[in-house]
């Protein structure tokens, strides 16, 4: 018998399996970590085996992932399965953010591909997309109680973090009544919520305020693309002993200039090349722009990898703001 509703499809596949795959994308945010944790420790709690990792190499754990339970199913990317017979991608909006992880996600059997970027590709046997979802973690809540079982506070606890996160705190656009009535529901269970959102928002280091305040120095305005930016080297964080997910909050102070609505961050990674971070405060769709460069997100919030110079790739952002209609 076909079943036709997506959600009932994904909890089929995932009942009465042994193992279970869980990939979020690399350098992950609270979104990604906590949406694959969160459907992670529910599976655990149904009986069923999991693993979970992130292409990242070095393999290293957020600062804040600590305070999400369920970090004992994490493995490095090389030690993931190489052909799952079931795999679950939680906040990957395209093939190329699964990094080395891609592989088993093509010769997985079954592929549950979970996410609410707009420019998502809709991979996946089962594909779970909602662009209209205020986050990743939205859509494993709806899967969730689709499978059915007692939630636990470890689940509860990571979908609330990547719920607080990637609404801002519960500012941006796509936060509506549903997304906090979900967030109440969520604070239903017993979590240190204080501890977790300080852990998110309140935790920096010395070193980590030294490279923002660099990167604040720095700061441009380029009126004809009616950008504000800024940048960090390799060398900029590596003086200061400082990992780029620790200045992941930079772009969050550099929104706030009132003279562009685009603001911009490129920064630098262990490889060479450039994350570059836009937001946008409603006037630039930034996902169409991202995507022209390989990148995806949101029409206010979006990014991309640059292999460029730091020269080039800003020409060529400014270049794709020109021409953005």
């Amino acid at each position: 018998m076909r079943v036709a509703d997506p959600y009932a499809k994904a909890a089929e596949t995932l009942s009465g399996v042994s193992e279970v795959a869980l990939a979020c994308h690399v350098n992950p945010d609270a979104d990604a970590l906590g949406s694959m944790l969160g459907l992670s420790n529910h599976l655990r709690a149904m009986g069923t085996r999991t693993v979970c990792s992130f292409p990242n190499d070095p393999f290293l754990v957020p600062r804040w992932g600590d305070m999400l339970p369920g970090t004992d199913a994490l493995v490095p990317p090389t030690a993931f399965p190489n052909d799952p017979p079931v795999m679950v991608t939680c906040d990957v909006a395209s093939i190329d953010r699964l990094g080395m992880l891609g592989g088993p996600a093509a010769r997985a059997r079954s592929l549950i591909w979970i996410d609410h970027h707009v420019t998502n590709e809709g991979l996946g046997t089962v594909t779970l997309v909602d662009a209209s979802a205020s986050s990743t973690c939205e859509l494993v809540w709806r899967l969730v109680k689709e499978l059915g079982g007692q939630i636990q506070i470890e689940t509860a606890a990571c979908l609330y973090a990547g719920l607080v996160t990637d609404t801002g705190r519960f500012q941006y656009q796509a936060v509506g009544p549903d997304t906090l009535r979900l967030a109440a529901e969520l604070r239903e269970f017993p979590f240190d919520h204080t501890r977790l959102v300080q852990a998110l928002y309140e935790d920096n280091g010395a070193a980590s305020l030294r490279v923002v305040g660099r990167a604040l120095r720095r700061l441009r305005l380029e009126p004809e693309a009616d950008l504000v930016w800024t940048y960090l080297t390799w060398a900029d964080l590596d003086t200061d002993g400082v990992e780029p997910a620790d200045a992941d909050d930079l772009i969050d102070v550099v929104r706030t200039a009132r003279e562009a609505d685009v603001a911009a961050v490129i920064k630098q990674q262990r490889d060479g090349r450039f994350k570059v971070s836009l937001r946008s405060r409603g006037g630039h769709d930034v996902a169409a722009v991202a995507s022209t460069f390989g990148g995806g997100g949101h029409r206010l919030a979006a990014g991309y990898t640059s292999s460029y110079g730091l020269a080039r790739t800003l020409e060529s952002l400014t270049s794709a703001l020109r021409t953005e209609p």
